[in-house]
């Protein structure tokens, strides 16, 4: 039975699929990968991945985790049986990127994560669900609690990415994309993108929602993916 690994985005936790886990089907062996908190590349964090899981993996990653599932199906493709990518995107960083990235890690390092974060927050969000003062609390708290030297080595590790683009075409396995429609921190032509690289992949787009997809629209997640997780492994 192949189990089933959740990788969280960027400064992200166990919190970022709390809506999912209790839909998941039953019979599946479900863990949340953390290796994105201990360890510095997207490459020895995919290690990890495959390291500390053993046998056949579905592989459901959101943003940075989408990259992390992506190398890790680079280096193991025989181990990987699915591969569910969220909001997520498989070009190497732009300069443009690289630069913004690069003055966010210096006011980090300055101790103003939190002034960051805040201001920032609503861009990762459909303007519909950034209105939630709630929601965006829950986000804000789940992306400051692991401090901000691991938002800095996250935001290294995204910067110095691979470009995941060269071994997409070689993907055998089931591959499901979704995306918010209304993404602005990985537009939607990223997803669009992978899922025309990767043969026989399966695009869903996911309704009023951004980046944070998991958060913003959860019953909409949840049944795309179990019933993905339904043709890919029957209970």
């Amino acid at each position: 039975m192949p189990r089933l690994v959740l990788l969280p985005g960027l400064a992200c936790d166990e919190r970022l699929w709390q809506a999912q886990r209790p839909a998941l089907p039953p019979h599946l062996d479900v863990r949340v990968a953390d290796v994105h908190a201990r360890h510095d590349r997207i490459e020895s964090m995919a290690a990890a991945v495959l390291a500390e899981n053993e046998g056949p993996l579905i592989l459901c990653g959101a943003s940075l985790g989408g990259m992390i599932a992506m190398e890790a199906t680079r280096q193991a493709p025989e181990r990987i049986v699915g591969l569910a990518l969220l909001g997520t995107n498989a070009r190497p960083e732009t300069p443009e990127m690289f630069q913004l990235r690069e003055s966010a890690v210096e006011l980090f390092e300055r101790g103003e994560a939190r002034d960051v974060i805040e201001f920032n927050a609503g861009f990762a969000f459909h303007p519909a669900q950034a209105a939630d003062k709630a929601l965006m609390r829950r986000y804000v708290e789940m992306v400051l609690h692991g401090g901000a030297a691991q938002l800095i080595r996250q935001n290294r590790a995204v910067m110095q990415r691979p470009d995941a683009r060269k071994h997409l075409p070689d993907i055998r396995c089931p591959v499901l994309v979704l995306c918010g429609d209304a993404d602005r921190l990985t537009p939607p032509d990223c997803s669009s993108e992978i899922a025309a690289l990767v043969p026989h992949a399966r695009l869903l787009w996911i309704e009023r929602a951004g980046h944070m997809l998991t958060m913003e629209q959860p019953a909409a997640v949840n049944a795309a993916l179990v019933d993905w997780l339904r043709e890919l492994q029957p209970a």
